[in-house]
């Protein structure tokens, strides 16, 4: 008996085994990635729901914005979608994947999300500047992630894009108000400045009714019919990202409304030059405008919602209200109390007074005059006036301002004794202060002219009360940065003009 072939045939059962073993692996693997995928519905919300819900809360936000929002919330409205299309893109092929499963890693993004979306929640339902700082730094914290998930794999995924903001059309067809002209009263729905809140029966209060005060040329419009013609230029729209492209494949497309355009291809940018008129526009309020970025890769098509905000053709109104202190002049009569000057036989005697005016009252020195009111002369003992050489005159004073009086009796011949009885009567003048209020009436904002506000003499106070885009109320009372968007606010050189300017370039 012969053992030779046993060690041979041993190593064949093991080189089988192990082969056995890999292949149980691999199907394992496999079996455990397909069960990964397959959850169970019941189990939880997939990611495809998740990302639904996402886009109708986004979508909602969007449909309550109002006019302030729609440009202070505008980098976190955007944030919030670029973050939430970038996540569509990686996780269409795990849809229906149960989003309770993913790693937490992975679900960083969608927490961040959740955190903008409640920040620009809570800045809709309690308007003031902490919650718009809030949302700005949520947004902020989104657009942080949104790069840190660029460089994980080859989905493509949008960074920025610009403009914010859609200029306004240049065919407005504004009239023009040379000063002093006559203009109706605004018609309902046209251009209106509400009541500034403040007192009741305060009397700075603009009224439309108030008629415009002489002043610089002021912009008026036509009616919508009376339009000029003329064409608007191009909007350019500047698409920055990663993996927008593919080697041999048709490139993006960017539809707005009804227009559709292919990109121009640069280095990890797309430019699209759209007509201003593809915009839907306002003529007095700002609007959302949502274009849809189409990118196609191999067999897969991704969609990237791109979000403006359209300037109106009017940017909005002001009233500017001025308190004004002047004086004008006061007049009464003096009359001073009679004085008495006597004087015996053969002798003279002077009575000097000096009066000063009653307080906040001065002399006018050019109408005064003395009164003799009675000359007394006796001559041994029998009554006799012309005896009485005395005068009533006015003499130098002790001080500024006043005035002095003599009374002088004096005989006619020396056994004469005289009594003089005199006064003076004086114009007493003031400044009376007197104030009143300069109000201009509703003036309309342009976007190519600046509009100029004379300063009053002597004006002490005033208020500027702005409307922006028809829904954003704004008032000042000294010239500082605004804070609104798209509109400077200066005085001129000489500080008697003040100078508002609304600029549409001037992006918040």
């Amino acid at each position: 008996m012969t053992a030779g072939p046993k060690p041979l045939q041993d190593g064949k059962h093991r080189h089988m085994i192990s082969a056995a073993v890999v292949v149980l692996c691999v199907v394992a693997a496999a079996l455990f990635v397909l069960l990964d995928r397959a959850e169970s519905p019941g189990s939880g919300a997939t990611i495809g729901e998740k990302l639904t819900a996402l886009r109708a809360e986004r979508a909602s936000l969007q449909a309550r914005a109002g006019g302030e929002a729609r440009v202070g919330l505008l980098p976190a409205f955007r944030a919030a979608s670029l973050l939430t299309d970038a996540l569509a893109a990686r996780y269409e092929p795990d849809a229906e994947r149960v989003f309770d499963r993913l790693p937490l890693p992975r679900r960083q993004a969608f927490a961040e999300i959740d955190r903008l979306n409640a920040a620009i929640k809570d800045a809709l339902d309690r308007p003031g500047e902490g919650a718009r700082q809030a949302a700005r730094k949520a947004a902020e914290r989104a657009m942080t992630e949104l790069e840190r998930i660029a460089g994980l794999d080859d989905a493509p995924l949008v960074l920025a894009y610009t403009p914010r903001f859609v200029p306004p059309r240049r065919a407005t067809g504004e009239l023009t108000l040379t000063p002093g002209a006559a203009a109706a009263a605004p018609p309902d729905g046209a251009l209106r400045l509400g009541l500034p809140s403040g007192p009741a029966g305060s009397a700075a209060a603009p009224s439309l009714a108030t008629p415009p005060s002489t002043g610089p040329t002021v912009p008026r419009y036509a009616p919508s019919f009376a339009t000029a013609s003329g064409d608007d230029p191009a909007v350019e729209v500047e698409v920055v990202g990663v993996f927008l492209t593919s080697g041999g494949g048709p490139p993006p497309v960017l539809a707005i409304g009804v227009w559709r355009g292919e990109a121009n291809i640069a280095p990890e940018r797309l430019r699209f030059s759209v007509p201003r008129s593809t915009f839907a526009n306002d003529a007095v309020r700002t609007t959302f405008a949502s274009g849809s970025l189409i990118v196609r890769r191999g067999s897969r098509t991704t969609t990237f919602q791109l979000l403006f905000t359209v300037l109106p053709d009017r940017p909005g109104s002001f009233a500017l209200d001025q308190r004004v202190r002047t004086t004008e002049p006061e007049s009464n009569t003096l009359v001073s109390p009679e004085i008495l000057a006597r004087a015996p036989a053969g002798e003279t005697r002077t009575v000097r007074r000096c009066f000063d005016p009653p307080p906040d009252w001065r002399f006018d020195k050019d109408r005064r005059r003395v009164v003799i009111v009675e000359r007394l002369g006796w001559l041994d003992d029998i009554a006799d006036p012309t005896m009485n050489a005395g005068s009533v005159e006015f003499v130098s004073e002790d001080k500024s301002g006043q005035i002095c009086v003599a009374v002088v009796a004096r005989p006619a011949t020396k056994a004469a004794r005289t009594a003089t009885i005199g006064r003076f009567e004086a114009t007493l003048v003031r400044d009376r202060p007197v104030e009143r209020v300069v109000q201009s009436g509703i003036r309309a904002l342009d976007w190519r002219e600046p509009a100029r506000m004379p300063l009053e003499p002597g004006m002490v106070e005033w208020k500027l009360y702005v409307r922006l885009f028809d829904e954003i109320d704004r008032e000042f009372d000294r010239v500082v940065p605004s804070g609104l968007a798209f509109l400077h606010i200066a005085l001129e050189a000489d500080g008697k003009i003040l100078v508002l300017q609304a600029d549409p370039t001037a992006d918040p």
